[in-house]
């Protein structure tokens, strides 16, 4: 065989098979990492769904007056979100520190609710739970002023 010949040989078998054997790991690898992120966005996009869900229902509630004690369960979303609100009173601290007798400022007229929303889902992975939760303060209409004396920004 001539020098020409041998310069001009090429690569051998095996390092053609360990060269795609190199390249289907580095595949493998990037495929992983690409289904990895589509996993993460697909629960991000459904945590932030049922925060917004939560939200509006809790801020339906409060805006229609309903927020009474005691415990309600119920669907959204098609059935994929499964929610349960609970409203219970709420024991104020300024409250007991004036039934206490401490020198404590007068609470406002009305009451406080606390308000607790779970909504759950599981997307084909583990269950997840998202939990809202917040103070409603509802107005007795016995602690406020007469409407005369409210207009003149008098208290009786």
């Amino acid at each position: 065989m001539s020098a020409r010949a041998r310069r001009q040989r090429g690569y051998s078998l095996l390092e053609v098979i360990v060269a795609f054997a190199l390249l289907a790991v580095g595949i493998g690898i990037v495929i992983g990492i690409l289904s990895g992120g589509v996993r993460q966005v697909r629960a991000a996009q459904a945590a932030s769904e049922a925060a917004l869900y939560g939200e509006s229902l809790i801020a339906t509630r409060m805006a229609a007056g309903l927020v009474e004690p005691g415990r309600e369960q119920g669907e959204f979303g098609d059935g994929r979100y499964r929610w349960t609100l609970t409203v219970e009173d709420y024991a104020d601290p300024l409250l007991a520190e004036a039934d206490a007798g401490l020198d404590a400022p007068a609470p406002p007229p009305g009451r406080l609710r606390h308000v607790v929303l779970e909504v759950d889902w599981d997307e084909g992975g583990p269950a997840q739970r998202l939990r809202l939760s917040t103070l409603h303060a509802g107005i007795d209409a016995d602690a406020l002023p007469p409407p005369a004396a409210a207009a003149r920004g008098l208290r009786p």
